[in-house]
């Protein structure tokens, strides 16, 4: 005889959820409450209560099993079942078939039939497959190869028009030679080509996170420009990031550089370095922490590093995922490098206190490459300074610069760690309160130079804040990941064509990457095709003047991501 307890210690599954839900509804009690009552999560209960206000719970008794007896289906209705499914419909879909020829059958009959006749069930579908995406939806494309025999007679309105001012610089690439140099991989329908420019566009548009592709997946502009008729979906992008190995990355950014070299975008003669950490906010990780000075803490994340020519700001060098073990001597990894790049310079070398060692900087030393830094500073060395004397004041040659005229100590000292003595060089009223120690092996260069080339160290801080901020170098807690060191690769390259641009933009050669995007790169602009030829035409701006003075007939009229077909721009 059932008492009380069948409605307060329920046992079927069903009545147990409906007096947790009346419990929860009708009772009012913590979720918390409820579970611990009915033997349930506190996760489980909140699942319920959206299940039962969405519909979606069925409360009424099931039968026992034993007690019905099994559906009899005859050889016709068998053999159409069969049939229904030779041609991948799903139990529903065959049950609905079905219906409208008049045969009323249960989906789990459906079922037992097909397991009867050794069918397989069918493999997870997407929504997009079985017609349940939001009414009206679009759905874009699937990312192929495209050429202009494609596009030949259309007439495309892009909003990524301005991309394709970037086009004759990366002609003066000839990307070719330097995928093909870098072993870069492709797949059987998207090439290699196509995957890099794709990245670049993304950068180049400063879009925020990769996962944001997305808003671009319906633009022909941005897949024209990677050969393509859209552009790849997340998914594919992070994929393809992951495939790349570091020999990948490194013949990449070498290959790269080579050809800026011979283009002359680098001086090469001064070269500032610093490193920089990508943070990493989840809870589990398995990287190191590491000093990030923009936050003044030490945090998770992966630790990066760059190489800026001092002269043309321009980054020629970059590096991820570096451990702690492995920071002091990233200077050799670099120097390695720049000698495959240009044999015969030994740079000048420039960076802060933390960068690497002294030990390190003996090294340098024996290879005869020359070294601008900080010392280490601390208080006994802070109250010498009193005691230093002559002092000398010089004028450092900056017109923007709020302190010219610093007064310096030059003395030889030594070391620890360190063989032989360095030139000191202490820097007073430079607008700090405390007083600045460079060190350096070059004996040669007078005192002015050698602070105005520390000065300028600030330069590489600009650019990683800028790569940062515009660039938006990917969080490590982004939902689609892409490879660290080939983010920061893609950030370098599209920097490198900013600059580019910027030199032959009459009274903006000095303006950093979101200036030139909302002037010159942002906005619509149709594209049309024809006779093999392809014409961008930009509607008027009050910029476009600028644009006009470009001398374009100087630069190569391709396209790199359409085959190198011709490429002619007009400017209303």
């Amino acid at each position: 005889m059932k008492d009380a307890t069948f409605f307060t210690h329920p046992i079927p599954d069903w009545q147990r959820r409906y007096e947790a839900l009346r419990a929860s509804f009708v009772d009012r009690l913590p979720a918390r409450i409820v579970a611990q009552r009915f033997r349930y999560s506190p996760q489980y209960v909140r699942l319920l209560r959206h299940l039962f206000t969405s519909g979606k719970l069925d409360f009424s008794e099931p039968v026992p099993e034993g007690l019905t007896a099994r559906r009899r289906i005859d050889a016709a209705t068998r053999q159409k079942i069969k049939t229904y499914r030779t041609h991948q419909l799903s139990s529903g879909d065959i049950v609905e078939c079905l219906s409208d020829e008049g045969a009323e059958i249960s989906v789990r009959t459906v079922e037992r039939v097909l397991r009867e006749e050794g069918f397989p069930k069918l493999p997870r579908r997407a929504r997009l497959r079985m017609k349940m995406t939001v009414k009206g939806a679009h759905i874009p494309e699937k990312s192929k190869t495209i050429t202009t025999q494609d596009l030949e007679g259309q007439q495309l309105i892009s909003s990524s028009a301005g991309l394709f001012l970037f086009a004759p610089f990366l002609a003066q690439f000839d990307l070719d030679p330097i995928i093909q140099s870098a072993g870069l991989p492709g797949s059987q329908i998207i090439p290699a080509k196509s995957y890099l420019l794709s990245f670049l566009a993304l950068k180049l548009l400063g879009t925020e996170r990769y996962d944001h592709v997305g808003d671009h997946a319906f633009d022909p502009g941005l897949g024209a420009f990677a050969g393509l008729n859209v552009i790849p979906k997340c998914t594919a992008l992070s994929t393809y990031s992951y495939s790349l190995d570091e020999v990948h990355l490194l013949r990449l950014q070498e290959a790269f550089v080579k050809q800026g070299h011979r283009l002359r975008l680098y001086d090469g003669k001064i070269i500032n370095l610093d490193f920089h950490t990508v943070p990493h906010y989840g809870e589990e990780s398995i990287l190191e922490e590491h000093w990030a000075g923009a936050r003044g803490k030490t945090m998770k994340g992966a630790l990066t590093l760059f190489a800026q020519d001092a002269d043309t700001k321009l980054m020629l060098y970059t590096t991820a995922d570096i451990r702690r073990s492995e920071a002091n001597d990233q200077v050799f990894a670099f120097l390695s490098f720049w000698k495959n790049v240009h044999r015969g310079l030994k740079p000048t070398l420039v960076f802060d206190s933390k960068f690497t060692g002294y030990a390190q900087l003996s090294k340098l030393n024996q290879q005869n490459i020359k070294f601008l830094t900080l010392r280490r500073r601390g208080e006994n060395l802070i109250h010498l300074v009193d005691q230093m004397t002559p002092w000398k004041r010089i004028h450092i040659p900056h017109p923007k610069r709020k302190f010219p005229n610093p007064l310096v100590h030059e003395s030889w000292v030594s070391l620890r760690h360190y063989e032989g003595r360095v030139r000191q060089i202490v820097v007073r009223e430079n607008g700090h309160d405390k007083p600045a120690f460079l060190i350096t092996n070059d004996s040669d260069s007078p005192l002015e130079l050698l602070v105005a080339n520390y000065a300028r160290r600030w330069r590489v801080e600009n650019g990683i804040a800028e790569a940062v901020k515009f660039f938006h170098l990917n969080a490590l807690s982004s939902p689609i990941l892409i490879k660290i060191h080939f983010d920061v690769l893609m950030t370098m390259m599209a920097d490198t064509l900013y600059t580019m641009l910027a030199r032959h933009l009459r009274g903006f050669e000095e303006c950093d990457g979101p200036t030139l995007y909302r002037h010159f790169i942002q906005g619509k602009g149709t594209i049309e095709v024809s006779q093999g030829k392809v014409n961008l035409f930009y509607p008027r701006r009050a910029h476009n003047p600028i644009l006009r003075a470009v001398p374009w007939h100087l630069f190569p009229r391709s396209l790199p991501g359409l085959n190198h077909s011709e490429l002619t721009l007009h400017f209303e």
